[in-house]
């Protein structure tokens, strides 16, 4: 018997695509992880601040780069929010357009996720080299139609910026008949390899009732046994109107995991067949024709002035936290903190009362 003893290892902090610089404290016996500690903190991209200061549609191009490989469905995301809040009608054929990107993005996200996952684990550059290659023609097409094949910033409010080529639904179908074969080749290479079963099965088992408690989403959420997805408990866009499935896992584990992905997979083809079935039928066009003027998108900003005090959450009587609320039947957004039943001295009509406050850390840091 080979005799060991644990052993504590820093890797990073680094930046190892996590769009944050990142660390890993991790304890060793041998080859077996025995403790994990992840770090974060060490880099803060400020998005959050930029959103305030921005208007609507300056934010669309942020989310492109929140998640490179998730471009179009961040595109999605931002833009929904905005039109319930606005009011704005989003015309048929944009919505389809809409789901179409949102599931090749899921495709190649998956694709990718797991080829990465098991070159990670040793697998090397066989199913990287496979999932890159449809994740390579899932690009085209996004470029085809936005431009740009990563950062697309596709998506405006009451639509999309322009309407499919002419070339883009021949390539989309020449995409459609070989993903079955590449979803069974790919399954086939994997499901049974050795090195993926011996580092997943069994490991990292997330519970549901855990899963629940901490708010976890997406496949990790329905490996773990809850059948929880968005586009079913509450359907946006023409969710509702299509047909596809939510698969699920049994044991909560990173085999699991990996299923999971490869199944929905599946389910984004299923989706994708429905739309190009319906989208020549669609009324409307590609946007809102009130939207289409970049002016109009451009007017959609925060309002820079305070809400009269009644339209203020009474739920909330402290008015020393931070809140983002709609007023007026418009939209609204401002920050401001001062102590209870006193105004800052600073203050003027139409700006954020603000308290000004020293940054301990910094005095800290000053001394030192």
């Amino acid at each position: 018997m080979l005799k060991t003893q644990e052993l504590q290892i820093n890797i990073g902090p680094q930046h190892p695509s996590t769009h944050g610089v990142f660390r890993l404290i991790v304890t060793v016996d041998g080859e077996t992880i025995i403790d994990l500690k992840p770090v974060f903190g060490y880099l803060h991209r400020n998005h959050e601040q930029l959103g305030e200061v921005s208007t609507y549609i300056q934010s669309m191009p942020f989310t492109d780069r929140l998640d490179y490989f998730n471009s179009m469905a961040n595109n999605f995301g931002l833009s929904i929010a905005v039109e319930k809040l606005a009011g704005i009608e989003v015309p048929q054929r944009a919505n389809y357009i809409r789901v179409l990107m949102a599931e090749l993005t899921r495709i190649l996200n998956h694709a990718t996720a797991v080829a990465f996952m098991i070159n990670d684990m040793g697998a090397w550059q066989t199913p990287l080299a496979y999932g890159m290659r449809e994740r390579e023609k899932i690009l085209d097409l996004f470029e085809m139609a936005s431009g740009a094949r990563m950062m697309c910033n596709y998506f405006r409010f009451g639509g999309v910026v322009r309407d499919l080529p002419p070339e883009f639904m021949p390539q989309l179908h020449d995409l459609v008949r070989g993903l079955p074969t590449f979803f069974d080749e790919f399954e086939r290479l994997l499901r049974e390899n050795e090195i993926l079963m011996l580092r997943s099965e069994g490991v990292g088992i997330l519970p549901k009732e855990l899963a629940a408690a901490y708010s976890v989403t997406g496949p990790v959420l329905r490996a773990s046994g809850i059948a929880y997805d968005i586009r079913k408990a509450e359907p946006y866009s023409v969710y509702d109107e299509l047909d596809f499935d939510v698969p699920i896992g049994s044991v909560g584990d990173v085999y699991d995991r990996f299923l999971i992905r490869i199944e929905e997979m599946r389910q984004s083809y299923k989706i994708v067949q429905q739309v190009i079935e319906r989208l020549p039928d669609t009324t409307g066009g590609h946007i809102n024709p009130s939207m289409a003027n970049i002016g109009k998108q451009k007017a959609l900003r925060p309002l820079r002035r305070r809400p009269p005090r009644d339209r203020v959450d009474a739920a909330e009587p402290s008015a020393r936290e931070n809140r983002r609320v709609v007023g007026h039947g418009r939209l609204a957004s401002w920050l401001w903190s001062h102590p209870a039943g006193r105004r800052s001295a600073r203050s003027s009509p139409g700006r954020p009362d603000r308290e000004r406050r020293a940054c301990p850390r910094r005095r800290a840091c000053t001394a030192a």
